[in-house]
C-alpha cells in the first residue's frame, strides 16, 4: 500500500487522494460510491464484490447495478442491504 508522504501531511491532503486507501460514500439506501478500487471480482444483481489495495468490499442488496464506472471509481445503485469487508492486510494492523 502506498504510504502518505510528509508533504501530503503538511498540506493536509486527504488519505484517499494521496494513498491507495479506498473511500466509500453511502448515499441513502440506494447508492454507494467506491473510490480507489482495483477491479470488480464478482457482479450479480444481488451481490457486488470489489478488490481494493487493502481488502475486498462486498455490497449486498437487490437490483444492484454498476453505474458511473471509471478506472478507479464505481457507483453501485439499487436496494443496498449491507456492506462488509474482507481484510487482506494481515496481522500488522491488529493490536495485541
Amino acid at each position: 500500500m502506498k504510504k502518505k508522504s510528509r508533504l501530503d501531511e503538511i498540506l493536509s491532503i486527504p488519505d484517499e487522494v494521496s494513498t491507495n486507501i479506498p473511500k466509500i460514500t453511502v448515499l441513502g439506501f440506494e447508492k454507494v460510491l467506491i473510490e480507489n478500487h482495483k477491479g470488480i471480482l464478482e457482479y450479480q444483481d444481488f451481490f457486488v464484490r470489489l478488490n481494493t489495495y487493502i481488502g475486498i468490499i462486498n455490497i449486498n442488496g437487490f437490483n444492484l447495478k454498476l453505474d458511473d464506472m471509471t478506472k478507479d471509481d464505481l457507483m453501485v445503485t439499487g436496494k443496498i442491504d449491507s456492506i462488509d469487508f474482507e481484510n487482506i492486510m494481515g496481522d500488522e494492523n491488529e493490536e495485541e
